[in-house]
């Protein structure tokens, strides 16, 4: 039976940051290997990091995710460390600079502002941002350029929504994705790839769209699919090991039977 968790006090968590602090500081030293890191050399580490985060965050996995969260923690104090050797910043005002912007952005919480639920929120988020130092001239110029596509489609629909560009039903996001599903079946017959590629693309925007629309985040959604497929290819594999086959040596429908063998598997468990 897995121990119950007794959250920590206060005094308890800015002791156990300041023990990480002090590991840090003493690694930075003494390990040749932590001495000669550069925000350049831990960058791939740390999308690395991220990404077993979010990995461990889909399987709702808590011993993963608190190790995990461990990992990026050790990843954002190492470029803080960087920062302060460097003269420019430290830990200190990284969090400052952090509770100053929460604060600048929540003026329904710390100010005067009248926000009833979370939309209303995003809605304000967007015109502060707007209008904070160096700020985005433009609401879409927020989304970061290096996001994967799946991911910068949903940041870019979620910031025109909250600007007001948004359809005003859920339901009516299904002319649009018949739309272009029948503008790519148009350019396949053409057989002409730039414009099936492109057509594509829309494809793809429109359905993310719908997913937005019903309150789903695709990324997660695509992933517990790639999951459940990984599964399910598995499966087919194992058994076809067990009866001395390859995959290659049977047919679709054999296939086909397996596959519903292991949902059926799936929905039993």
């Amino acid at each position: 039976m897995t121990e119950k968790f007794t959250p920590h006090t206060r005094e308890e968590k800015i002791e156990a940051l300041g023990r990480v602090l002090d590991v840090l500081d003493t690694l930075r030293v003494k390990c040749p290997w932590d001495a000669k890191q550069t925000n350049e050399s831990l960058r791939p580490n740390t999308v690395e990091e991220v990404f077993e985060l979010c990995d461990a965050l889909i399987k709702e996995d808590n011993a993963e995710i608190r190790k995990e969260l461990g990992d990026v923690l050790l990843h954002v104090l190492f470029y803080a460390r960087i920062g302060e050797e460097k003269g420019a910043f430290d830990i200190v005002t990284v969090a400052d600079s952090l509770a100053q912007k929460l604060i600048f952005r929540h003026p329904h919480v710390y100010g005067q502002v009248q926000a009833d639920n979370a939309h209303q929120v995003e809605q304000n988020w967007e015109q502060i941002k707007l209008k904070e130092k160096d700020g985005n001239r433009s609401v879409l110029a927020g989304v970061p350029r290096a996001l994967p596509a799946l991911i910068k489609a949903y940041r870019i629909q979620e910031k025109a929504a909250n600007s007001g560009f948004d359809w005003e039903q859920p339901s009516q996001v299904w002319d649009k994705v018949r739309e272009e599903i029948a503008e790519f079946e148009a350019a396949a017959k053409s057989g002409n790839e730039k414009d099936m590629e492109a057509e594509m693309g829309d494809v793809f925007f429109s359905l993310v769209n719908a997913a937005r629309l019903y309150g789903i985040i695709p990324e997660n959604a695509l992933e517990r699919t790639n999951k459940k497929f990984i599964s399910r290819f598995e499966f087919l594999e194992r058994r076809a090991r067990e009866a001395g086959r390859s995959l290659k040596e049977m047919t679709l429908a054999e296939m086909d039977l397996l596959w519903e063998e292991s949902k059926g598997l799936e929905a039993e468990s």
